[in-house]
């Protein structure tokens, strides 16, 4: 039985873990941490847990003298608030998944320039291991200390891009990302953007050439390219609870049809669970509620251009459900543990 602590319990991300872990019959939750509703029981907060989870929430000036009790640190937290909790995890000896962006780049100077913050333990990067399991990293996640937890634009774009780079097949220079997201992924924090007569019946480009998660892209798909990759990456935010449907456009380098670069995709995908390449367009409503990612090609002759496109739910696979997949193979459980579930329609 894994021994889990859960800090940021209560935002849409740590609720989610928190109902995958409830639900997972290899681990315990052992402590939720709340900044907002200490001392409260969870189903307060969630009241669809009542009965089942009355927990009630510590507050963060609790987690060092609860630690002896896990296995396993999670933090779903914004950015520069988890190297801290990391730090108490790795001085006990205790592995970490942080869900938040403080250990997924490689180079403090590209943090600074996208995040306008410094590491605040850059002492541990390289104990981090950026923790998207399909792209053929499982043996450096069950050995590592700390997992970075991927984000939900970079997961679905990643994994739409990662076999066309893989096979050389793409102009490096020529990749565009057009994604969409719904609005959990704004966070569950009172923001006048986010609220429901600001989204509905509308859609708008976001971050346009600033978001953050352009260099988490870049980096990851640069190490699978083997050189140095620059991208142009537009997201938008449409009025859904969740979901991120990811477009990518690439030049081809070389006459290729779409049935072999399928049959690429099914090669690179062949052995894992949780990405499904697909013939249909992918639809953010068929993996809602589940850690699947849909992907589906087309070849535009015209234009010698291949359209990849992916969809996850942001909330699981962008964030609670991968951390728990992480989390499966660091202890030696089957990577879908707690995870066997499809998506409920309509």
């Amino acid at each position: 039985m894994v021994r889990v602590g859960i800090i940021g319990a209560t935002g849409y991300a740590g609720q989610q873990l928190v109902w995958y872990l409830n639900m997972h019959k290899n681990a315990e939750i052992k402590f939720m941490v709340s900044n907002s509703y200490v001392g409260q029981e969870f189903s307060e907060i969630y009241r669809n847990f009542k009965k089942f989870l009355d927990d009630k929430l510590i507050g963060v000036e609790d987690v060092e003298s609860k630690l002896d009790e896990i296995d396993v640190l999670f933090m779903a937290l914004p950015h520069g608030k988890s190297a801290p909790f990391v730090k108490l995890a790795m001085d006990k000896g205790i592995k970490a998944i942080d869900l938040g962006a403080d250990f997924r780049l490689d180079s403090e100077e590209t943090f600074k320039e996208w995040y306008k913050d410094d590491y605040k333990h850059p002492e541990f990067i390289k104990d981090a291991v950026y923790g998207l399991p399909e792209l053929k990293r499982r043996e450096e996640i069950k050995n590592c200390k700390i997992i970075a937890n991927p984000g939900c634009y970079p997961t679905a774009s990643i994994l739409a891009l990662a076999p066309l780079l893989e096979n050389d097949l793409i102009e490096k220079d020529s990749i565009v990302i057009d994604a969409k997201s719904g609005v959990s992924g704004a966070g569950r924090s009172a923001k006048i953007a986010s609220l429901y007569t600001e989204c509905n019946e509308s859609i708008k480009a976001y971050g346009v050439t600033t978001h953050r998660h352009t260099a988490e892209i870049e980096q990851e798909l640069s190490k699978i390219g083997e050189e140095n990759i620059a991208l142009t990456f537009t997201p938008h935010l449409v009025p859904m609870n969740r979901g991120i449907l990811s477009v990518t456009y690439s030049k081809l380098k070389k006459d290729i049809s779409e049935k072999e670069i399928y049959d690429l995709y099914n090669k690179f995908y062949e052995n894992e669970y949780f990405v499904r390449v697909i013939n249909d367009l992918p639809e953010t409503r068929f993996v809602r509620g589940t850690n699947l990612c849909d992907i589906a090609v087309r070849v535009d002759k015209r234009t010698n251009r291949v359209i990849a496109i992916s969809a996850i739910d942001n909330l699981i696979k962008g964030a609670a459900g991968q951390a728990i997949q992480n989390m499966n193979i660091m202890f030696g459980l089957e990577e879908n543990d707690g995870l066997d579930i499809l998506a409920m329609n309509p």
